[in-house]
């Protein structure tokens, strides 16, 4: 497909202006599938769960709604957002989603999983807050899912640049009451696909020990 306008990018995907209603996001590097990802995403959109509408997709191409509104990350800059309203928003979310069956296990216990989900990957919209950047995602335990968001929260929280401050308040916020969320397995498996990740630098594997006391500290 002809792209149109760069509109923004990511790690590992760039996306572009299709018209008044629709964007394009491609993969760079070619690692992702986004059919797969489309497929997670209107599974999720059938059962009531705020994501954008699919139109099209191969696999390195997803041709979405374009949504409007600043993601939670732009609010915060703008003042449009505290972090204990992000917080409680992300937590909403996951617990929205986890309630969400699964699309391909039977086990009544596996749920659909973001494992990527943080300020950057929700946006504002007039229709409220929507799910961005479905590529992680998988089916698995939803221990896991809340140990993903916390400990990207956490890596910044404890990283010491700009938004440490918030992003620690946020954090704080999401696991307030719901801490029976965070299991020791799910941090645990979070930490380690942290680490794993080849879109992580040095720096941020340096943080996920620190990263990690917080969340518990926080616990507790």
């Amino acid at each position: 497909m002809r792209t149109g306008r760069l509109l923004g990018s990511g790690r590992s995907a760039d996306v572009y202006e299709v018209d008044e209603a629709w964007v394009l996001r491609r993969d760079r590097d070619g690692w992702g599938d986004a059919t797969a990802e489309a497929a997670v995403m209107q599974h999720v959109h059938t059962h009531g769960y705020p994501v954008p509408t699919i139109r099209a997709a191969t696999r390195t191409d997803l041709v979405m709604e374009r949504l409007t509104g600043p993601t939670m990350l732009g609010a915060f800059g703008e003042g449009l957002l505290s972090p204990e309203e992000a917080g409680l928003i992300l937590a909403r979310l996951l617990r929205k989603l986890h309630a969400v069956p699964a699309r391909l296990s039977a086990d009544p216990a596996v749920r659909v999983l973001h494992l990527d989900l943080h300020p950057d990957n929700v946006m504002l919209t007039p229709d409220g807050p929507k799910v961005i950047d479905w590529a992680n995602a998988e089916e698995g335990p939803p221990g896991l899912d809340w140990g993903m968001s916390a400990v990207i929260l956490a890596q910044v929280a404890v990283g010491g640049d700009a938004v440490a401050g918030v992003a620690h308040e946020t954090l704080a916020a999401m696991l307030d009451a719901n801490e029976d969320c965070v299991t020791d397995d799910g941090l645990a498996g979070a930490r380690a696909r942290r680490a794993a990740n080849p879109t992580m630098s040095t720096r941020e594997v340096q943080l996920l020990g620190d990263a990690e006391e917080l969340i518990r500290e926080l616990l507790h």
